[in-house]
């Protein structure tokens, strides 16, 4: 296992860095290796909620993980950089998300607008209301593009995998009989995006993570190698049955030196 063969690397964080508030010894130990040899990583996480400072100061406080926020790319930022790049002209959104969404939006020079939007953008949201979802289906209705951040239909919580945002999105897509366009692992999109963001081609990087179905799938599609740690979400058992293999499978980030 060679931590120099790659010139940069893309990481998951929830079952990869550290597992809900559990801290991952190995973690911490492998993004020192890679600090201490100047090799450039970019955290990729489909949690649109949090701005990067907020994902910074848990992975600080929490985790003992000290990074900067351009170490971080959410699918918050992925969303905006992607509806951004559409159409110079179009800056109208209605958004359904936290902050770290809205921030984001806000951060491109996007206005909010209820009524006729250019885009309707959906991530997952604590407070959604029955409002909202109204909103964000008439607007549709009326041809607003419909963005997904990311398709997870759960998250794992201290209490269970409780609903993603993609079962946020769902509601909208059976209310407009409209498929969103989903920005977050496994879609190219933000993959697409980070690469850009750290300057380097597909064949420079890979991407690390514990769940085959975001994580691996993500690499896979834009033909990026990847490496699989046995820390989070995916079994042996799992993947076995899948016919694509990641590129690496181990079962803690100290066996990547």
């Amino acid at each position: 296992m060679d931590l120099e063969k790659y010139k940069g690397y893309l990481i998951d964080l929830d079952g990869t860095m550290y597992k809900g508030k559990i801290k991952i010894p190995a973690a911490k130990r492998f993004i020192e290796r890679l600090q201490d040899k100047d090799i450039p990583f970019l955290f990729l996480t489909n949690n649109s909620t949090q701005t990067p400072e907020a994902v910074v100061e848990n992975l600080g406080m929490n985790f003992d993980i000290h990074v900067g926020v351009e170490n971080v790319y959410t699918t918050a930022l992925a969303t905006a950089d992607y509806v951004a790049d559409l159409d110079e002209n179009k800056r109208k959104v209605y958004a359904i998300g936290e902050l770290g969404l809205k921030q984001a939006l806000m951060d491109k020079g996007f206005r909010f607008e209820e009524v006729t939007p250019d885009y309707v953008v959906v991530g997952l949201d604590y407070d959604v209301t029955y409002h909202k979802f109204e909103l964000a289906t008439l607007a549709i209705k009326r041809g607003a593009k419909f963005i997904g951040t990311n398709p997870d239909t759960n998250l794992p919580n201290e209490r269970g995998l409780v609903p993603g945002a993609g079962s946020v999105i769902a509601l909208v897509e059976r209310a407009t009989q409209q498929v969103a366009t989903y920005v977050g692992k496994p879609e190219k999109i933000i993959m697409e995006k980070a690469l850009k963001k750290m300057n380097m081609k597909a064949d420079d990087v890979i991407m690390v993570g514990d769940n085959y179905n975001t994580d691996i799938k993500a690499g896979i599609a834009l033909d990026i190698d990847t490496l699989l740690v046995y820390t989070g979400v995916s079994t042996r058992e799992d993947v076995a049955k899948e016919k694509i293999k990641p590129t690496y499978e181990i079962n803690s980030l100290d066996e990547w030196q």
